[in-house]
């Protein structure tokens, strides 16, 4: 998947983009690593109840230019793209994700578009 400048994920009715103000310490902080190619890679549990337990994650990848990102809900494995919108029981995943999405927007890493 290639970087691009607006990113929806499966599900969702926001689209967000990279914010203006996004600085690469900020990305740090939030903890993003810095990947071999100087991209900044965020990977995090969905899970309510446990940030450690190996279930459904959100994964943004932001390159080093910081002009493109990409933005998916996946499997543990990280290879299967999830939709957590869909169902009942993943009101808790949803909730989660809009709470660390809302802090990235918060520290002007994205913006709603």
């Amino acid at each position: 998947m290639a970087y691009t400048e607006k990113v929806q994920v499966e599900g969702d009715t926001d689209t967000y983009s990279l914010s203006n103000d996004i600085k690469k310490y900020t990305l740090r902080d939030l903890g993003f690593v810095v990947t071999k190619t100087g991209s900044f890679s965020f990977e995090r549990s969905l899970d309510p109840t446990s940030p450690y337990k190996q279930g459904i994650k959100l994964k943004v990848t932001i390159n080093s230019t910081l002009d493109g990102l990409k933005m998916n809900t996946v499997t543990a494995n990280g290879l299967r793209k999830v939709n957590i919108f869909n169902r009942e029981q993943d009101q808790g995943l949803v909730e989660q994700y809009h709470y660390i999405l809302e802090e990235f927007v918060n520290r002007s890493v994205l913006q709603k578009v």
